[in-house]
């Protein structure tokens, strides 16, 4: 079970979210030849990201699924009585997220099928991003 974000996906979190949401880190991994980052070891550590601001080496932020739900908004306010909520499914052995309007039932926001709920949470983080909804 995936439980955490990808290193591509902390590459795109990184750059919508602030890094203090993110409760594990990616520890870069060191060119000893040059003396620098040469990409980051494949499993990350689980270390709140702000426990390391004051250190000048390059980490990654991940985000765990706990945080991930944590970052989701449940209910996203369109206007006077008209809202968005949240809701998560399971669909046989996959899942997906959506947000329906809770004015006319219409389902404005969905995610594709997933065999982990990380890899909904993220489609779901980034198409807020894009609707500025987040």
């Amino acid at each position: 079970m995936k439980s955490y974000t990808d290193i591509e996906q902390s590459k795109r979190l990184v750059e919508i979210l602030p890094p203090e949401s993110a409760d594990m880190v990616y520890m870069p991994m060191m060119d000893i030849d040059s003396m620098s980052n040469s990409g980051f070891l494949s499993r990350p550590e689980c270390y709140p990201f702000n426990e390391f601001k004051d250190i000048n080496t390059k980490l990654l932020p991940c985000w765990s699924l706990s945080a991930l739900l944590e970052l989701l908004p449940y209910e996203i306010v369109l206007g006077e009585d008209e809202s968005l909520i949240l809701g998560i499914h399971k669909e046989d052995l996959q899942y997906y997220i959506n947000y329906d309007n809770t004015y006319n039932g219409e389902i404005n926001y969905e995610t594709s099928l997933y065999d982990n709920l990380v890899d909904a949470c993220v489609e779901m983080i980034l198409k807020l991003h894009e609707r500025k909804l987040l």
